[in-house]
């Protein structure tokens, strides 16, 4: 169906081939924006029809029911990227992929996003997640972003400090708005940095596929402790926050199995979906291994990976 001769909205659309976990059921109604004005006549269509929204990316860090979505599912196709080169400024859209992204800036002699590279998202993922990898936080680049209101549809420009930024957190999850576009801070480099972020860049994805699995799979299933979740300590009197060391110790790698869901023999924390896995499978193995830290210590690991379309809390 059509909203306003613009937006297409579908019907009964399937999501299995929309996230890296291969798994779950349809989205009653679907829609994939590709401008700003297109995104409003959708957010305009949910609310009216007073629908449950859920904004998909690149689908790498959810789990979806396999009763699927009863609301409606924006992918949005928001791809426009410009730069300002005198002040080494770039604004992408919030459907931009980040490796799409990183190598236009590294086209256009421009370097810093490469520390995240091999990381699958989109620009609207990664600032809703405040992507991270080892000591680089995608907050460090954001300048300002266009972000639109899902229930009144108002468009406006906000600045780094309004998305309060946390580890794995932003303004995001708790109010209700959605990202368009955002504008990064960059620096310009010379053929030999360009060169060398080139080969930094290969190195990381180099690395990540070494150590990660890199299909069916959500990444990181669950997030790492607050400091007042654990008691351990490290030999330096940190706290023992990193839920993989727990996992480790329990032999699961590779090892631990429920149906068609595996975890993955390459990291204990990322469960992979064998080609035949139900969502409902890896909740089963996702419960299995809460209670088994639970078990052995004390704790309960929650989960990073988000969790789509379930009518009530499937987890511990």
């Amino acid at each position: 169906m059509n909203v306003n001769n613009n937006i297409v909205i579908s019907e009964h659309v399937p999501l299995h081939d929309k996230n890296w976990f291969a798994t779950g059921g349809p989205a009653r109604y679907f829609a994939a924006p590709t401008t700003a004005e297109e995104l409003q006549e959708a957010l305009a269509f949910a609310q009216k029809r007073d629908l449950e929204l859920f904004i998909l990316g690149k689908g790498a860090n959810i789990l979806i029911s396999d009763n699927g979505f009863d609301g409606l599912v924006i992918q949005p196709h928001l791809k426009q990227i410009s730069l300002d080169k005198e002040q080494s400024l770039l604004t992408a859209g919030s459907g931009v992929s980040m490796n799409d992204l990183i190598n236009y800036c590294l086209n256009h002699h421009l370097i810093g996003l490469e520390e995240f590279s091999g990381i699958p998202g989109t620009v609207g993922g990664s600032v809703f997640i405040n992507l991270h990898y080892f000591n680089f936080l995608l907050e460090q680049f954001i300048v300002e972003a266009r972000v639109i209101h899902k229930n009144t549809c108002e468009i406006k420009i906000v600045d780094r400090s309004w998305f309060q930024f946390g580890y794995n957190y932003s303004r995001l999850h708790s109010e209700p708005y959605l990202l368009i576009d955002a504008t990064f801070q960059l620096k310009p480099a010379d053929d030999l940095m360009i060169a060398y972020a080139q080969g930094r860049r290969d190195e990381i994805i180099r690395h990540r596929q070494a150590r990660y699995p890199t299909q069916k799979t959500c990444g990181s299933f669950f997030r790492n402790f607050f400091d007042h979740e654990v008691t351990l300590e490290e030999n330096n009197g940190k706290k023992m926050i990193y839920v993989a060391y727990y996992l480790d110790k329990l032999g699961i790698k590779g090892q631990l199995q429920v149906g068609g869901a595996k975890v993955s023999h390459q990291h204990a924390n990322m469960i992979i979906n064998l080609g035949h896995a139900t969502s409902n499978d890896i909740l089963e193995l996702a419960r299995t291994i809460q209670l088994l830290v639970q078990k052995n210590y004390g704790i309960i690991p929650k989960p990073e990976c988000q969790l789509i379309g379930f009518k009530e809390y499937p987890l511990l």
